[in-house]
């Protein structure tokens, strides 16, 4: 039963500790395929904390928002709502780095989900729109850096691979059943074969013949986790505009999606550089 006290009240970290770590709990099994139920976690939870069915609720919805932001999946069916009480933030900083979380094999697929390449004819959604900044939360701020998704995808060379071969799958199909048959047969994944460095990943076709050019970026999060580009992926993008695509694949853990981008970059995505090579010659 709820503690009328705390209603209207800020919840306090032993809370904020106990809901948090019930969510990952319930993400976990979800990104695994085991079943669970959401009343029966937020019973026992209301019983354990007391508080009310729609602070729970409305506080999942919080942790769903603070996942968007850190580039990695949430709970299917607590959408992200972003007006969070701070303290959200230190809790979660709490949970992930007292855990290995972000380590589980559930993040790290060693092979794609080919099958979903073959049977989703909805695989391809447009892409987020392009908006001015928006600026976060100080304490946000410092767990996004600490937690940085766009260094965690860059740098998780299994989940990069694992998308390129999805997309390699996804484009088969594509041009099998365009009747390209021979086109499909024809797809290299570049990056695979010779190595990374031509600026895309895959060479493709179009069903008239024209090739394909893609760059593919794998995340485990929302469509507008950022992602790095190389300068050889940029300065590729500009010389070959009419054939150079990026693939932006997301939600890879759970049910991926596809978002493409034509050159010129500038138009789709905001560029930043934040990074400089340091030699003494």
């Amino acid at each position: 039963m709820a503690d009328e006290d705390k209603i209207g009240q800020p919840w306090n970290d032993n809370e904020l500790d106990a809901i948090v770590a019930d969510y990952f709990a319930m993400l976990t099994a979800e990104l695994s395929g085991q079943s669970y139920v959401k009343s029966h976690h937020s019973a026992a939870l209301m019983a354990e904390i007391g508080r009310t069915h729609r602070s729970v609720e409305f506080k999942h919805q919080n942790i769903s928002a603070v996942m968007e932001e850190l580039g990695l999946p949430w709970i299917n069916g607590y959408k992200p709502k972003r007006n969070y009480q701070n303290a959200i933030f230190d809790a979660i900083d709490r949970y992930l780095t007292r855990t290995n979380w972000l380590g589980q094999p559930a993040l790290e697929p060693t092979a794609p989900p080919i099958e979903v390449a073959k049977t989703n004819i909805d695989i391809f959604v447009p892409a987020p729109p392009m908006e001015a900044a928006i600026e976060r939360p100080p304490r946000l701020e410092r767990l996004v850096r600490k937690f940085d998704p766009v260094e965690r995808d860059f740098r998780n060379r299994s989940l990069g691979k694992a998308g390129e071969a999805f997309v390699l799958g996804v484009e088969r199909n594509r041009l099998e059943r365009a009747m390209r048959q021979d086109l499909a047969r024809n797809i290299r994944w570049v990056s695979h074969e010779d190595g990374d460095g031509a600026g895309y990943d895959i060479l493709s076709f179009e069903p008239d013949g024209r090739e394909r050019l893609i760059e593919v970026k794998t995340t485990n999060g929302a469509a507008k986790t950022p992602f790095f580009l190389t300068r050889t992926e940029h300065e590729v993008s500009e010389q070959k505009a009419e054939h150079w695509r990026l693939y932006r694949v997301h939600f890879f853990a759970q049910s991926p999606r596809i978002f493409t981008i034509e050159p010129p970059l500038a138009q789709a995505v905001h560029l930043r550089a934040e990074a400089w090579r340091a030699s003494f010659s």
